[in-house]
């Protein structure tokens, strides 16, 4: 069993205080991403989950066993690193051969764990080539190799695709979810990059400051944030906010922004009417604002009109940078939708798609 259990853990440099008061139980099998930005506590987390820093307060426990006082080498986890830390005086085999030979493992054992590991990663042709002789993405699998051959319980990967290019990383992560999947083991993934958690994570534990904001699966990330940081950072590009007062005009529920005025849909008034005549945040995602004239079926439209400051074509999808007012917004239109940058456009808000907040708490109001 290779569960994996946070219970009211801290973490304190002096008196600063990095992790407050984490909690999370991770499952046997499953894969966890923790993500957030720079300094919001992940790496610290995972580092004391493998041993490499020690925990201030409360427990962590791998099965059913308390691991604080456990020396890292006791612990049966395995980490692949941001660096990925290989021997440029040894071959392929003998660096994801190394750590085995320390724990003086049978030299018929090792063998096989290396090859294994090898035609896993498909590494099996360049088994004597030293590490300057390899790719970036080859060395980024033999580092995940040396893991993969102590058979650990847990996998602890601290933001392994930083170093590759753009492309790069799109393989590499389709081939770590599919390890995972053939591996059959804990996976604990550490990121900044929230694309790189909603595209591997059975679920994603979402930090800020050293607090836990959410844990939930990606798609219940994405339809249900629980305050305006989640909402802000799981999506690209990331959410509209708008600042806004409530009220009610002959029955409808309306958000006044002062620039524009939108009305929500009738089977969510109820959610909203503790807030009438109060501050609340306007949240929509930049997908969810539409072209009249290539807007998706089956939407419940609020019209808006802007001046677009910058065009960005993706191919795909056309990102428009929007001025209205106050209000600077993005809008992710059907790329067959011809315009420039000072045109001035019509644009339609989905607000079934829409999200209030909580002013003074940015907690989500439903």
């Amino acid at each position: 069993m290779s569960s994996v259990t946070y219970k009211n853990v801290f973490k304190r440099f002096g008196d600063v205080e990095v992790i407050k008061d984490f909690s999370l139980e991770i499952a046997d099998k499953e894969f966890v991403v923790f993500v957030g930005p720079s300094g919001c506590g992940k790496s610290t987390n995972l580092r004391m989950l493998a041993g490499l820093e020690e925990i201030s307060e409360g427990e962590i426990l791998i099965g059913d066993r308390v691991v604080n006082d456990v020396p890292p080498k006791d612990r049966d986890i395995a980490m692949v690193f941001q660096s990925y830390a290989l021997y440029p005086h040894m071959s392929v085999y003998d660096n994801m051969a190394f750590g085995l030979k320390l724990r003086k493992t049978p030299k018929d054992e090792i063998d096989r764990r290396v090859k294994e590991a090898a035609d896993i990663l498909g590494l099996a042709n360049l088994l004597d080539r030293k590490p300057k002789a390899l790719s970036g993405g080859q060395r980024q699998r033999v580092a995940v190799g040396r893991a993969i051959v102590r058979e650990p319980a847990v996998f602890l990967m601290d933001e392994p695709l930083s170093n590759l290019d753009a492309k790069l990383r799109v393989t590499a992560r389709a081939e770590i979810s599919k390890l995972h999947q053939r591996l059959e083991t804990t996976f604990i993934y550490v990121t900044h990059d929230q694309v790189e958690a909603m595209t591997m994570g059975d679920r994603i534990a979402v930090l800020a400051d050293g607090i836990l904001q959410q844990v939930d699966s990606p798609r219940n990330l994405y339809n249900r944030p629980d305050n305006i940081f989640v909402a802000g950072f799981i999506g690209s590009p990331s959410m509209n906010f708008f600042d806004g007062t409530m009220f009610d005009e002959e029955g409808d529920m309306i958000v006044d922004t002062g620039d524009f005025r939108v009305k929500f849909c009738d089977e969510l008034k109820s959610n909203y009417t503790d807030y009438l005549g109060k501050e609340v945040v306007l949240g929509v995602r930049p997908e969810h604002i539409h072209a009249p004239e290539y807007a998706p079926p089956n939407v419940n439209p609020a019209e808006i009109e802007g001046t677009v400051e910058i065009v960005e074509l993706l191919g795909a999808e056309l990102h428009l940078f929007v001025t209205s007012g106050k209000n600077t917004f993005v809008a992710t239109v059907d790329p067959r939708k011809d315009v420039h940058a000072g045109d001035t456009v019509e644009l339609l808000m989905d607000m079934s798609a829409a999200h209030i907040f909580d002013k003074e708490t940015e907690r989500a109001i439903r």
